[in-house]
């Protein structure tokens, strides 16, 4: 039997860095941005410049330009999701198929909107990673291009950390090193597997 663990964290929490830690483990990953990126380059572009003409360039889409015309447009952004989230969703379902048929007893679905979306109802455990609000804060605004009004934005929209937490089978807390990371990791795979 194939176990399916769900890791999600808001904006700035350590999401990709545990998730490449499960991935040096040996555990197979399925990270949904990485399969937006991969889409936005692909078959989402044309898709994506139908019902949103000049969002795209050179057959990609400009990640800007799209957050410019979304942003703040709730109708915009369900538009969007509506061309995106099923493209996304039969990537998982490969990804899946593939891991099953190799014979993986573990997988991670990378999932920043794991709650928002439903998609913990299509995983057996959930793992949360967290850090306090002035760390995620830090992290955030240190990236290029993001103000204080786009994080605000980003988080109106995610779950509460809080929340987050209260609802995860499994919690790992960043800012405790990178150490303390990998040892949460091991442990989590250790009792998901050894069960």
């Amino acid at each position: 039997m194939m176990i399916v663990l769900g890791l999600t964290g808001s904006i700035g929490m350590g999401k990709s860095t545990t998730a490449q830690m499960f991935l040096d483990a040996g555990i197979p990953v399925y990270s949904a941005d990485d399969t937006v990126h991969r889409l936005y380059r692909g078959e989402a572009a044309p898709l994506i410049e139908q019902a949103f003409p000049g969002t795209t360039k050179d057959g990609e889409v400009d990640r800007v330009k799209l957050s410019t015309v979304v942003m703040g447009k709730p109708e915009a952004l369900q538009r969007l999701e509506k061309i995106v989230h099923p493209l996304v969703r039969n990537e998982e379902l490969r990804f899946r198929q593939e891991a099953k048929d190799r014979g993986a007893k573990l997988i991670i679905l990378d999932i920043p909107l794991l709650f928002e979306t439903g998609a913990e109802n299509r995983v057996d455990k959930v793992l949360v990673v967290t850090a306090p609000e002035k760390i995620q804060r830090e992290r955030v605004l240190g990236r290029e291009g993001m103000t204080a009004d786009k994080l605000d934005a980003i988080l109106a929209r995610q779950v509460p950390d809080a929340e987050k937490r209260n609802r995860a089978d499994f919690i790992i807390d960043t800012s405790q090193g990178l150490v303390a990371a990998r040892e949460d990791v091991q442990r989590i795979i250790h009792s998901l597997v050894d069960m």
